[in-house]
């Protein structure tokens, strides 16, 4: 992608926000980025976000689905994992069920499983897929790949209990965003590199996959705009340390530093022109088409990170919940 300030040395112009979708944005900045994230801000945003996110009773009141938590198995020599079920009480969903892995986002270094449960309910209601929520280990306490073995431990506890949890083995997809999208991403890597649990697709909704943070994207939104490149660095920082930028950080730790992407399930992978994720989407995106792999890819005009959650009744949020819809509806039908 151009610089479109190339020829005169400048900081690239940042791409316009679909006029739609500006009050969405201001209400999202006020809400979320109250707190500028950086090193010595995380638990102020911790806090924070725990004031915004809704308890599971509250989110499953009034829905055709059950929640149960559970405490299952971590990684080797690493503590159990807290994780939530999500099931479908509707008496036409019967028999072995699609499931989902859900991952929630935060930069890898905020939030809980709740803040990604939303998407496993609907999908419990409209699809009667079994949704398993994560509660991974954050940074930088943990630097990665902690997450991302704590999300695969999940993986491979849902495989291997599928019967039990009235789960089809052959349709488990693992889906995340942001930074939940990036340890999706993880996660399709290590089961490709392990032997399994076989994934039916991966669906990757505005990942953070590149510790890098150099695209031109990362540094047309420097200093502004929902997830900024400043937000992005103090994340990575925070996962790989040191390591960050440098040839030592593998694609278990950032997923586009994967030295080669054949062999992975079917991806999905949407993303908004004016957001910082844009060009290291297009860029995975590419990658798994140049293995031979199946990816569909959406860049929406104008939009901004998380746009879908935050403006939902804009023209150009209802083409990508359509979108996704479309291939929630596909891959769970193979």
């Amino acid at each position: 992608m151009c610089d479109p300030r190339a020829d005169s040395g400048g900081a690239p112009l940042p791409v316009p926000y679909d006029p739609e979708l500006t009050a969405g944005l201001a209400f999202f900045l006020d809400l979320v980025e109250r707190i500028p994230l950086r090193a010595d801000t995380i638990e102020a945003n911790r806090a924070h976000f725990a004031t915004i996110i809704q308890p599971m009773t509250e989110q499953i009141a009034g829905r055709a689905v059950a929640a149960e938590d559970r405490v299952i198995p971590g990684p080797d020599g690493a503590p159990d994992v807290a994780v939530t079920i999500v099931r479908p009480t509707g008496a036409e969903h019967t028999g072995p069920r699609p499931a989902v892995l859900g991952i929630h986002g935060g930069g890898y270094v905020l939030g809980t499983r709740f803040f990604g449960t939303g998407e496993l309910i609907d999908l419990a209601e409209r699809y009667g897929t079994v949704g398993v929520a994560v509660e991974y280990r954050l940074a930088p306490e943990h630097p990665a790949p902690a997450a991302a073995e704590d999300c695969y431990a999940a993986l491979r506890w849902l495989a291997e209990h599928a019967t039990a949890l009235g789960v089809d083995p052959a349709r488990i997809v693992v889906s995340g965003a942001s930074a939940g999208g990036g340890l999706a991403a993880a996660v399709a890597l290590l089961a490709r590199d392990r032997g399994g649990p076989a994934l039916a697709g991966q669906l990757l909704n505005t990942p953070m996959l590149d510790d890098r943070n150099d695209s031109v994207s990362a540094r047309q939104f420097d200093g502004f705009g929902a997830w900024d490149r400043n937000n992005n660095h103090t994340g990575w920082t925070a996962a790989l340390g040191a390591d960050r930028g440098t040839a030592r950080v593998g694609g278990e730790r950032a997923p586009a530093r994967s030295a080669q992407l054949g062999g992975l399930p079917p991806a999905f992978i949407e993303v908004g022109s004016a957001e910082v994720f844009r060009d290291e989407a297009v860029a995975y995106a590419g990658r798994i088409w140049a293995a031979g792999g199946d990816a569909e890819l959406h860049v929406w005009a104008g939009a901004y990170h998380g746009f879908t959650g935050f403006s939902p009744e804009a023209e150009v949020s209802r083409a990508a919940n359509a979108a996704r819809e479309s291939w929630w509806r596909r891959i769970l039908a193979r």
